[in-house]
């Protein structure tokens, strides 16, 4: 079964492993909803994601699923002032997701013009869970 995931960028740059296409990951998947997604990689992309890569909180006896990765993609987006926010915290621009394809995923991303990396999407293939 082919599964689309999506790995933080702050995730692997903390305590994640470098990946290519064809390597086998294990990782911790928690379901996602897909409207958390909507805002960073758009509506439709949104929809695809199943699963989001966990390294941290897993308190609640995750058990790690090896993956074949297919392909790797990397995320970038704007980010500015939430309109409702009373603090100024940022969020992600809709509309501004730029999806660049690459061949390994480090958890560093090129910068690209006025956006910034948020994360990659991550299509992969089930191959069995850890005992």
């Amino acid at each position: 079964m082919t599964l689309t995931i999506w790995v933080d960028d702050w995730q692997i740059q903390c305590c994640g492993e470098t990946f290519t296409p064809g390597d086998v990951v294990s990782w911790n998947l928690l379901e996602v909803d897909p409207e958390d997604y909507a805002d960073v990689v758009g509506d439709e992309r949104a929809t695809e994601i199943d699963f989001r890569e966990e390294h941290h909180g897993q308190e609640g006896g995750l058990t790690p699923t090896l993956l074949e990765v297919l392909t790797i993609t990397e995320v970038h987006c704007r980010y500015a002032v939430l309109p409702y926010s009373t603090t100024n915290i940022q969020g992600p621009v809709p509309g501004t997701t730029e999806l660049v394809p690459v061949s390994e995923a480090n958890g560093w991303a090129e910068s690209r013009p006025d956006t910034s990396f948020a994360g990659y999407l991550v299509t992969a293939r089930s191959t069995k869970t850890e005992v």
